[in-house]
């Protein structure tokens, strides 16, 4: 006679080794042999592990909940089999699905509690979801780590990434193989998410050696794919870290797993164009973004848009460049609107609309897009002969940008310029503001001559007024 708790004890034993075949097969065994009610207990089981599959199983989970409910009516109010029937409505309808009852949330079997927070997390309830009372020492082994992922995701559905990092990282702890190499993925998305290049890197270093070299044919797609998201992620990282030449191997290696093993991604071609565009390669950053638009979905076109909109403007095309950051303007839920505002307002300065592009860079410094707006308005104020004004706004973007970005050499050019065009007021500052620019400045561009008369004229006179108080200039 099959004894029910006995079977799911060797069932999470299977699980807990990684080995989905022998569980089916332990369940598949008792069925054949069990009676009635529990069969119905044992397919509700099956139903659990159908679940696991996640969107790829969910007929079979239905056929699971339906034979459990056919072979004992009295189930139809047990905890786990609604549970399971809200997480499968969850995936079916989103956040149309019903939500599963409080009785259920509440329950006494663990199992039940667990898959009624999979259900709300899925339904975008991730408060309600995180509200479940449940610590992974409740659940099987095989369940702990995914426990601890379902509560990352709601607490990133919450905007709490560093809470969601965190619990990547011991979602990673209690798991193994490739599901850890997964966890520790995760983790590093949120770490770039929040700025921190390092942090994500160190994650996907752990993740790495985790992949089989060789892995089953049965195995090769899911991992190929977990790979191309690896190499995905560690250009970002790369890319953040100022190696733009290795973050280029990283994405087209995830373009070659992507196209051998699924289907090109919004993500990587997006990605691909910004690693083009910082090695100045912008005519195929251009078709990159191109790519990236023709594959995004609508919350992803705003981003795309606004990446075609820059590398149009890079190209000197602003008429081209403003009608996609428009598009992107279009969308009231886009993060970056300031930043494109200030974009469009450079379209303006390029196309000669100076009292547009001041206003509409005024609006952008108002709304925190403080480097891009300063940029067009120090330009603006050049055009104006303004040249105190120019001054003020290229030395916010220096205090503001990041020490050796684009924009900060940019600013040290134009302060050295403009102070230069004052006629060296203060010689120290224009010094400074010249010695910063050309330790940055390759020989083969424009300014590096400019820069260098810059810096031996205000070096001039730095040795003038030393001499005339009695020092002399080290």
């Amino acid at each position: 006679m099959i004894d029910v708790a006995t079977t799911w004890q060797q069932v999470c034993a299977a699980l807990a080794g990684g080995d989905y075949d022998a569980a089916f097969g332990i369940l598949d065994a008792a069925m054949n042999e069990a009676r009635k009610p529990a069969q119905a207990r044992l397919a509700l089981y099956l139903g659990h592990l159908h679940a696991l599959y996640g969107d790829a199983a969910t007929t079979e989970l239905e056929a699971a909940l339906r034979a459990a409910r056919t072979l004992d009516p009295a189930l139809r109010d047990d905890a786990l089999l609604l549970a399971l029937s809200a997480e499968l409505d969850a995936r079916t309808r989103g956040p149309e699905a019903t939500a599963p009852a409080q009785s259920v949330r509440g329950a006494a079997d663990p199992l039940a509690r667990f898959h009624a927070l999979c259900a709300l997390a899925l339904g975008e309830k991730p408060q309600e979801a995180l509200d479940i009372e449940l610590t992974s020492r409740d659940l099987p082994e095989h369940l702990r780590w995914r426990l601890r992922s379902w509560e990352a995701d709601a607490h990133e559905s919450l905007g709490q990434s560093a809470e969601a990092a965190a619990l990547y990282a011991e979602a990673a702890h209690l798991a193994s193989g490739v599901n850890r190499a997964v966890m520790l993925q995760e983790q590093a998305a949120l770490h770039l998410q929040l700025g921190q290049p390092d942090a994500a890197k160190a994650a996907l270093d752990q993740a790495r050696p985790l992949y089989a070299a060789r892995p089953s044919p049965d195995e090769a797609e899911e991992q190929g794919l977990n790979l191309a998201t690896w190499h995905y992620l560690r250009a970002q990282a790369l890319l953040n870290l100022g190696q733009p030449e290795q973050a280029h191997d990283m994405i087209r290696e995830a373009a070659r797993l992507e196209g051998q093993h699924g289907d090109p991604s919004y993500g990587v071609a997006l990605v691909r164009g910004q690693v083009l565009t910082h090695l100045g390669r912008t005519e195929q950053a251009l078709e990159a973004f191109e790519t990236a638009l023709n594959l995004s979905t609508d919350a992803d076109r705003p981003f795309a848009n606004h990446e075609l909109g820059v590398a149009l403007l890079d190209l000197d095309r602003p008429v081209e460049a403003r009608e996609k950051l428009e598009a992107a303007l279009a969308d009231p839920e886009y993060p970056y609107l300031p930043e494109v505002l200030a974009d469009v307002a450079e379209c303006d300065y390029r196309l000669g609309r100076l009292p547009e592009a001041q206003l509409g860079a005024e609006q952008a410094l108002a709304q925190g897009a403080v480097i891009p707006a300063s940029l067009v308005l120090g330009s603006v104020a050049l055009d104006y002969f303004q040249l105190d004004d120019a001054l003020e706004h290229y030395e916010r973007v220096i205090r503001e940008a990041a020490p050796g970005s684009r924009d900060w050499i940019t600013a040290h050019q134009m302060a050295a310029d403009v102070l230069a065009q004052q006629g060296f007021p203060n010689p120290a500052a224009a010094y400074a503001y010249a010695q910063q620019a050309l330790s940055h400045t390759p020989e083969s561009d424009d300014w590096h001559v400019t820069l260098q008369e810059h810096l031996r004229r205000a070096g001039d006179l730095l040795a003038q007024q030393g001499a005339q108080g009695g020092r002399t200039l080290n």
